[in-house]
């Protein structure tokens, strides 16, 4: 039975911005769906240029395509777009959600800027740039809705991803486990931040999640190292991310919740 049949929209009046849903395949655009099915009015944030310099390519359908989608800008939906390598945009994103809607009260940094460089290829630029959208950009996120949270709304939340990085190395991805490490050791640390204003910050790492990014080889070899035999699907994500976001999980604050499917990396 769906939610909305039976009037059971855990979300119902709350505002929420969702980063890095600029592709249908996406965690992002699956996160804005389920947010928006449980009641919550959903800001949704994309940057297209940067996945049209990734092998897959942007969405063929565009922002426009993305906002069409998930039922088109209206009462409780809204998009922009911002380079969150700018130290700028992750105010603007925040700000334009409360001109919008009049207050926020759940940010997902869900974007992820992804970099296949090793010890020996890695540059200062690639480090930089990686840094930036990754950890920096998360860092004034939770800066920026700190700042316009109404502490008189209940269930402010921060919900922050990360990548497994600390279960097993990734060094042919070197400046992308470096950022993502960093969103795992900030989590605490902006949990105790907050937690006094009744705001929790939790991150999630989701683990394989087929995306349309992966060739075939490291689709089939990912599969056997998974009980399941397949990746996890971005509604699965979707719907930890929606239960971190509702009053159910007010009691959980400062984790990383590792939800993958027992992957087993040494099977690879």
């Amino acid at each position: 039975m769906e939610r909305d049949e039976v009037g059971v929209r855990p979300l119902e009046g709350r505002v929420a911005v969702v980063t890095g849903a600029s592709r249908r395949a996406g965690i992002g655009f699956a996160v804005a769906a389920e947010l928006l099915a449980a009641g919550a009015s959903v800001l949704v944030h994309s940057w297209s240029p940067a996945d049209a310099e990734q092998p897959w390519g942007a969405d063929p359908g565009g922002d426009a395509g993305i906002v069409e989608s998930l039922g088109g800008e209206g009462p409780r939906l809204r998009h922009v777009a911002a380079d969150l390598a700018d130290p700028r945009a992750p105010e603007l994103v925040v700000g334009t959600a409360v001109r919008a809607f009049g207050a926020v009260d759940v940010v997902v940094a869900n974007h992820a800027r992804g970099s296949n460089q090793s010890l020996a290829e890695v540059t200062a630029a690639e480090l930089d740039r990686t840094w930036a959208v990754n950890a920096r950009a998360s860092v004034l996120l939770a800066q920026a809705f700190a700042a316009a949270h109404d502490d008189r709304r209940a269930g402010g939340r921060v919900i922050l991803f990360t990548s497994g990085q600390n279960l097993a190395p990734m060094s042919q991805e070197l400046p992308y486990a470096i950022s993502k490490g960093a969103i795992h050791q900030m989590t605490l640390t902006l949990s105790d931040a907050l937690v006094d204003r009744g705001i929790t910050v939790n991150t999630v790492n989701p683990g394989p999640v087929d995306t349309g990014w992966a060739d075939p080889d490291l689709a089939e070899r990912v599969g056997r190292a998974l009980p399941a035999g397949r990746w996890a699907r971005p509604d699965e994500v979707a719907r930890l991310v929606r239960w971190l976001a509702s009053d159910e999980s007010q009691w959980i604050t400062g984790q990383v919740i590792n939800a993958e499917g027992s992957f087993r990396r040494w099977v690879m």
